[in-house]
């Protein structure tokens, strides 16, 4: 009833036509309303119709309508709207500032709902659309289309069929540049590219690709800045960029082998300490991210595990095992990574007390961080034989006796019980690695 009638205003073409669509409009945010315009007859050649009209008041209007229809998570109402694809794409080179932002966000709302529309877009021509689009100098464009673009490389096609097209195309470059410029430009725009990026790192598709753009020192040289501004007049979702930076320098660094030189700078780590600082209250889970880098960048490089020692940042280190569940097992995983490297290592870790703390670390309810202080342990007792009687003197060894019944864990708990009471000078530990995943 009331939908048909709220059509008929539309289709009129009375002098009112424009206060029809208007409150067609209002009406199309209600799921069930939505559904049964799409089913009648007529109702969507109606609104493209209106779409494409010269008159300026009525096409800002019927794409009002459509921006609403393109909110509903039905795919039947997304797949309704397909004839209207190609005049979205086609307007995007289009008047206002206001109308081509919305044309976005539309295209970008059907893209989630529906692959058929995806489909429809490709040949459509949207990544040549999207990459002439880019070079627009308003904020508000670049937003919607950074919107646009990551739910296109968030689709399950995309890396068939979606990325080599991005990667064909100039968006790339682009992409780096306005992540790079978030800081002076706006910050908006910066944090969807930034997505874009880490969608299409997460892949495994671009990397060379993005390496040969210069991503790795480019977001690297970002992270000293983010750093450095993040102090308490901190520009506004400064953290919202920070997130996507940080894991996009990790899955690089764990893809590309022997692409650590192009960041090897002892400042990557001053500022990952700075945003660790000032994110962890407010910000657990972007703290997180930056010990997972950190895990990264220590892994299989003796140049950071050395310059966090020699910059004196073990103790900052240390002092984050008691601030969550997986920031234990983060900091105890990269003090495991300073500790394979051996002997001299060991004995900075043994010099800068870490002992004391791992005493409670060895009590906490998490066994995958009770494993990590296991592990760390052993490395510790291999390759620095006095750490294993100073453990025994602070009581390591009733620590140690907790864990000789819990099946994960009691292997290694034993195997360190044998050491910590042998005679000093007796230790029959033997090598072992541990091998870390790679975050995503």
């Amino acid at each position: 009833g009331q939908v048909l009638e709220l059509l008929r205003g539309v289709q009129r073409g009375s002098e009112d036509r424009r206060r029809s669509l208007s409150r067609l409009r209002w009406a199309l945010r209600n799921k069930e309303t939505q559904q049964k315009f799409v089913r009648l007859e007529g109702s969507i050649r109606t609104l493209v119709g209106l779409f494409t009209s010269s008159l300026a008041d009525l096409q800002m209007e019927a794409a009002r309508c459509l921006h609403e229809l393109s909110h509903s998570n039905d795919p039947a109402v997304a797949e309704a709207c397909l004839p209207a694809t190609s005049y979205l794409l086609t307007y995007l080179s289009g008047h206002s500032v206001e109308f081509t932002e919305l044309c976005l966000y539309t295209l970008g709302n059907l893209v989630v709902e529906s692959e058929a529309v995806r489909k429809q877009l490709l040949p459509q021509g949207i990544i040549p659309v999207l990459a002439s689009c880019i070079q627009s100098p308003h904020e508000a464009v670049l937003e919607g289309l950074g919107y646009v673009l990551s739910q296109l490389l968030q689709a399950k096609e995309a890396p068939a069929e979606i990325i080599p097209a991005v990667l064909d195309s100039v968006l790339p470059q682009h992409m780096l540049r306005l992540v790079c410029s978030g800081l002076k430009a706006g910050t908006g725009a910066a944090v969807e590219f930034a997505w874009c990026l880490h969608y299409i790192v997460c892949s495994h598709t671009a990397n060379a690709a993005l390496l040969a753009l210069g991503a790795l020192p480019a977001l690297a040289s970002l992270l000293l800045d983010l750093a450095s501004e993040s102090g308490r007049d901190a520009p506004e979702g400064l953290e919202l960029l920070v997130c996507p930076v940080l894991r996009c320098l990790s899955n690089l660094l764990v893809e590309e082998t022997g692409c650590e030189a192009q960041v090897r700078d002892e400042r990557l780590l001053i500022a990952l300490f700075l945003l660790l600082q000032r994110l962890l209250q407010p910000y657990p889970s972007v703290a997180q991210e930056a010990l997972w880098l950190l895990n990264n960048l220590t892994a299989d490089q003796p140049f950071f595990c050395s310059a966090l020692l020699s910059l004196g940042l073990l103790p900052a280190l240390l002092q984050l095992l008691p601030c969550s569940p997986m920031a234990s097992v983060l900091v105890l995983t990269v003090l495991c990574n300073i500790a394979e490297k051996g002997p001299a290592y060991c004995q900075q870790l043994h010099r800068q007390p870490a002992l004391p703390l791992l005493l409670p670390a060895l009590a906490l309810p998490d066994p995958e961080a009770v494993g990590q202080c296991l592990e760390l342990l052993h490395l510790l007792f291999l390759h620095c034989p006095e750490a294993a009687a100073d453990f025994a003197r602070q009581g390591g060894q009733r620590a140690l006796e907790r864990h000789q019944s819990t099946p994960a864990l009691q292997e290694r708990a034993r195997a360190l019980l044998d050491v910590v009471r042998q005679p000093p000078g007796a230790s029959n530990l033997s090598p072992c690695h541990a091998t870390l995943p790679a975050f995503s």
